[in-house]
């Protein structure tokens, strides 16, 4: 081999590793992001759709029920 053909092949080496340290790093990025996500998901204590709705239509049937007791209660005051 040639001085040139092994300085290319040690650069080409050099630029393999670079990469897959890049991809490496990139990879480690995301499951860190993806961690603090779910981390901060959790602190804020949501509530699943199904569970949102369930309560909305319990908070709905209870906003009815007090409107009918407020206007018997009007009613009855007359």
């Amino acid at each position: 081999m040639s001085d040139k053909e092994k300085i290319l092949k040690t650069l080409s080496t050099l630029l393999e590793t670079g990469i897959l340290t890049a991809n490496d790093i990139k990879k480690e990025l995301i499951t860190n992001f993806k961690f603090k996500k779910d981390d901060i998901v959790n602190k804020l204590d949501l509530v699943s759709r199904d569970e949102f709705k369930i309560l909305k239509k319990l908070v709905e049937k209870q906003d009815l029920k007090i409107k009918q007791l407020s206007k018997t209660k009007k009613v009855k005051k007359s």
